[in-house]
């Protein structure tokens, strides 16, 4: 294998180490995210509990009202219809009447209300139930989160030193301005840094590559950077990544830092 290509293998090798870094450090960027997202949840629950709560409270109370009202109604309307049966006259027993009638449409208004005020606090019942089926899972799903939590990161911190240590070994046969090229280009866009030239087309940007610029990378002679993206490039042609994943890389463009990467130049 020609020191170019062992370069390029290298810094293949060197991408997918810094594609598993990545991973791992978003995990541990994720994981108290995760935990925290269940707690925002629990306490959403929590406080959808105590209004419904707060509701029936006062359903509970007005219905305690309409039962001591119909209860009154009721008793004064046991004692009308015994006074009625005492009437002397036409004129009292027709006055008597009509207050009986104004008193039996109440209390059937006040036991309307009454059977649509149980139909709701019956209705706000199963709500209460359910969300409190809903907390009590949530509430045990976050205490298992939260204890492995600690453990969890515990073993990604140790898993992103050993891969840390294994990229300091990797590309070590690589030229140092190339490597500090690589970390440049890194910082700024993550991953991936090195991606291949297909069809004369920049795989990590999808932009055609100048011709004369695809012509140079032919060659296989140097290490070339993309003048769009500023990604290092290679042909396709002349380097397989066995571990390339099948899916198409989508990138975002990177800022403008042309002066910096001396847009088209060789690295060599």
């Amino acid at each position: 294998m020609s020191l170019y290509l062992e370069q390029i293998r290298q810094l293949v090798e060197l991408q997918h180490v810094d594609d598993k870094i990545y991973a791992v450090k978003k995990e541990l960027e994720e994981a108290p995210q995760q935990v925290e997202r269940l707690r925002e949840r629990f306490n959403e629950e929590e406080a959808k509990i105590a209004k419904i709560q707060d509701k029936l409270q006062h359903m509970y109370e007005q219905q305690k009202r309409l039962d001591m009202d119909l209860e009154d109604e009721n008793a004064r309307l046991k004692k009308s219809k015994s006074k009625l049966m005492q009437v002397g006259n036409s004129k009292e027993f027709q006055a008597m009447s009509r207050e009986m009638d104004n008193m039996e449409r109440s209390t059937k208004t006040h036991e309307e209300e009454r059977i649509a005020l149980r139909e709701e606090i019956t209705l706000h019942e199963e709500l209460l139930k359910d969300a409190e089926t809903v907390r009590d899972e949530l509430k045990i799903d976050l205490a298992t989160k939260e204890e492995s939590l600690i453990e969890r990161i515990n073993n990604t911190t140790q898993e992103l030193e050993k891969l840390n240590a294994i990229h300091a070994e990797t590309g070590k046969d690589v030229p140092e301005r190339i490597l500090e090229r690589y970390d440049f280009i890194r910082r700024r866009l993550e991953h991936p840094v090195i991606v291949p030239v297909k069809n004369s087309v920049c795989t990590g940007c999808n932009i055609a590559i100048p011709p004369q610029t695809f012509i140079e990378i032919q060659r296989g002679q140097q290490i070339w950077s993309c003048p769009n993206c500023q990604r290092l490039i290679y042909w396709a042609e002349h380097f397989q990544d066995q571990h390339q994943d099948e899916k198409k890389t989508q990138a975002s463009k990177p800022q403008v830092f042309a002066e910096d990467l001396n847009l088209g130049e060789s690295l060599n």
